[in-house]
């Protein structure tokens, strides 16, 4: 199934996340915020990055924050992930993988971050991504699982201070997607013609 319009998604799971010391670039975060063919419980239903996922993904330019603060100036940047970026990220058989350079001697919020980090008050990471083309499967059943097989583009990483829980809103419309992929599945479909049957002809 392909979405009609883009679909920006928000995905919080309990990554690893580290605080490392680099005698050239000095303090740096290293984590995996995507992860090819693990299973996520949504709640409304299940959730698999396939691998491959990110081949032809927009990755030319993302920023790295803290909760999605987009109010803040972000922490690094990837910028085409040339040397010059502050972020770096590397694509390979097991997903996404980053590696943030933090100035912790002239940025108050950096220097924040990597304590947090290294003392093991935040542990894990989320993205922001919009999708281009996802698979449903077992839609007839009571929790679904949701393949992505295809990500447009990667607009943000973040550290966050609740990995594992998501925001209400995002739960509402992630059931509110799995309600129009039943929809717009031939079973459903089927069901929908027979209510109209139903109430046209009184039929039973």
């Amino acid at each position: 199934m392909k979405p009609d319009e883009k679909e920006i998604v928000r995905r919080n799971y309990p990554f690893e996340i580290r605080a490392e010391q680099d005698e050239q670039q000095g303090a740096v975060i290293t984590g995996r915020p995507i992860i090819y063919d693990s299973t996520t419980d949504l709640g409304s239903f299940f959730e698999v990055i396939n691998r491959g996922a990110l081949d032809k993904a927009n990755l030319t330019d993302v920023r790295f924050l803290v909760n999605h603060d987009t109010n803040m100036i972000p922490l690094a940047r990837s910028n085409r992930n040339n040397v010059n970026s502050t972020m770096k990220f590397e694509i390979d058989s097991y997903g996404m993988a980053i590696r943030v350079n933090l100035d912790v001697e002239n940025n108050s919020e950096a220097r924040a971050l990597y304590s947090a980090v290294q003392r093991g008050d935040i542990t894990g990471m989320s993205f922001m991504f919009c999708v281009s083309d996802c698979e449903w499967k077992n839609l007839d059943t009571e929790k679904p699982t949701r393949h992505i097989r295809g990500i447009e583009s990667v607009l943000e990483v973040s550290a966050v201070t609740f990995p594992a829980y998501e925001a209400t809103e995002i739960q509402a419309r992630d059931r509110k997607l799995l309600e129009q992929a039943r929809q717009a599945h031939p079973s459903q479909q089927l069901e929908l013609e027979k209510e109209k049957f139903k109430a046209l002809f009184g039929g039973k």
